[in-house]
């Protein structure tokens, strides 16, 4: 199993990073590793125990994978797993944790494990599945950089509004 954390300034608020990783309208404008993500039940974000469904995009359009969430506490940290499988991966399990940096800004905190597959093949798969996937998130995470340097003040307004009138994560 493969395994990793890696760190990444944010320039901006824990609050606002979280949001824009969660909310689906947000994510769809940065996240090109994701051509489309959706909650069952159709709420616009994730919350615990909700399963959502996400298929992969450019190069790696053919991936697709379910996840259930165990932890969601905005804007501090939330936790997924995968549900089932979907080749090469057997296992997925992930955490996002943010943190407060002076100046307004945040560090996301991605960790991570990793199971490839088909067993008899994981001591071959294994190392260039991690390779590949601990590349593509470094890019991914590189790609909300900066949209989030040019669009955080954006974000803030919709924030004041959508959870100003109380609406929940749950939709």
């Amino acid at each position: 199993m493969a395994h990793d954390r890696i760190v990444f300034p944010m320039p901006a608020s824990c609050e606002v990073v979280f949001d824009v990783f969660h909310y689906h309208q947000w994510r769809a404008r940065w996240d090109s590793l994701v051509s489309h993500t959706e909650v069952d039940g159709g709420a616009p974000c994730p919350s615990v125990g909700a399963v959502s469904a996400s298929t992969g995009g450019g190069l790696l359009r053919a991936l697709s994978m379910r996840t259930e969430f165990i932890s969601y506490q905005r804007p501090r940290l939330a936790a997924a797993r995968m549900v089932g499988t979907s080749f090469p991966f057997s296992k997925w399990a992930a955490s996002m944790k943010h943190e407060s940096t002076p100046g307004g800004g945040s560090l996301l905190i991605y960790t991570y494990n990793i199971e490839a597959g088909p067993r008899a093949l994981r001591w071959l798969i294994e190392p260039v599945v991690h390779l590949v996937f601990r590349r593509q998130t470094v890019k991914r995470f590189a790609r909300m950089q900066a949209f989030l340097s040019a669009h955080a003040g954006e974000v803030e307004a919709w924030q004041c509004g959508y959870h100003a009138n109380g609406v929940t994560d749950a939709g």
